[in-house]
């Protein structure tokens, strides 16, 4: 396939096949200074590099799973790793969207009153909801003098 049937099949942009091609992330077949031509397996390739960026993977990381001639070696820790950072995250927005919710529908005649908006301000002041994110390190606010 030519990079203008591979663009259109896999609605990646032409110049982000040739950016991809110069990092190595894919590789195009034929000689070198006529139209680039791609074998079919770079669909999968390209799903593979779009499935990682959704996931939060860089570039970098998903080369490493991708073998010089078009084969996958996934790397399972990093898989997990990853897996567990987005469990974080969720947990973390789920906190957000508790304390938003509460929040919205106090009936405590002043927020300044609650004793449940209170608690999540300190705990967003201290650093509490960034600390429960999994691979950050986040040190403690230092009061200041």
């Amino acid at each position: 396939m030519d990079i203008a049937e591979v663009a259109k099949r896999s609605g990646v942009p032409a110049s982000t096949l040739r950016y991809y091609e110069k990092v190595g992330l894919i590789a195009s077949i034929g000689p070198q200074g006529v139209r680039r031509q791609f074998a079919p397996a770079v669909l999968d390739q390209l799903a593979l590099i779009a499935l990682g960026q959704a996931a939060g993977l860089s570039l970098d990381e998903v080369h490493t799973m991708l073998s010089p001639g078009g084969g996958v070696n996934i790397d399972r820790q990093l898989l997990v790793a990853k897996a567990d950072d987005i469990d974080a995250t969720i947990r973390q927005l789920k906190a957000v969207s508790r304390g938003l919710r509460h929040a919205a529908a106090c009936p405590a005649p002043s927020h300044a009153a609650c004793p449940t908006f209170q608690r999540l301000l300190k705990s967003a002041a201290s650093g509490a909801l960034d600390r429960q994110r999994v691979g950050r390190k986040v040190a403690p606010k230092r009061a200041r003098p």
